[in-house]
């Protein structure tokens, strides 16, 4: 049985492409399927090439990063998606962890780090640069404003009917990852550290029926 993992390099600019292609050629157990330039043919190679990873940018024409995000999870939720972007703003962040994405890494990432993301992606693992990382702590720490939000809510209640982070995932369409994050800020803002915690509290506030 063949470990090679299979990568689909998208980004629009064919520069970066030749990058990335030359740095996973030289790595024994990588293989480049194929390249995208936009996100709407991301969608479409992934699924004929049999890719195990996709290397997405996020700002591109026709279809931008978090859109063929969204597609994959649904049309192929076995295939990871590793975001590689230069953005790193909450505004880029958030709403690529929230589409499915399993990772977030910048450009400037040394290749080897880049080939170690590309295999714990692989595994499963979710990779997030430094900076994303003390992002999203950052989001979790800030003060709650209006109770739990829609989605918060939709991960609490399935929470409450005793479903697992990855049941919860493939009933909402996104990640584990983004389940885990939900439910950093639902114990942020019920002041609780767990699952059983959270769920009697937020009956106890009225907020599950």
């Amino acid at each position: 049985m063949s470990t090679t993992i299979r990568v689909l390099i998208v980004d629009d600019h064919p520069i970066v492409r030749d990058g990335l292609r030359a740095a996973f050629n030289a790595a024994p157990d990588i293989e480049v399927a194929g390249e995208a330039a936009d996100g709407a043919q991301a969608v479409r190679l992934a699924g004929e090439l049999a890719v195990d990873v996709v290397l997405m940018d996020l700002r591109m024409p026709e279809m931008d990063g978090v859109q063929a995000i969204r597609r994959l999870r649904k049309s192929a939720p076995e295939i990871r998606v590793l975001v590689l972007t230069t953005f790193d703003s909450d505004s880029d962040v958030l709403p690529a962890i929230e589409a499915g994405a399993t990772g977030y890494l910048l450009k400037d990432a040394p290749t080897d780090e880049l080939l170690r993301a590309v295999r714990a992606s692989h595994r499963g693992e979710t990779v997030l640069a430094t900076s994303v990382a003390g992002l999203l702590v950052g989001q979790v720490r800030k003060p709650a404003r209006g109770g739990l939000s829609p989605r918060e809510l939709q991960v609490l209640r399935l929470v409450a009917d005793g479903a697992t982070n990855r049941e919860a995932a493939a009933r909402l369409f996104i990640s584990e990852a983004s389940i885990k994050t939900h439910l950093l800020h639902v114990y942020a803002k019920l002041d609780v550290r767990d699952r059983a915690s959270a769920v009697a509290e937020a009956y106890r506030r009225g907020l599950l029926d």
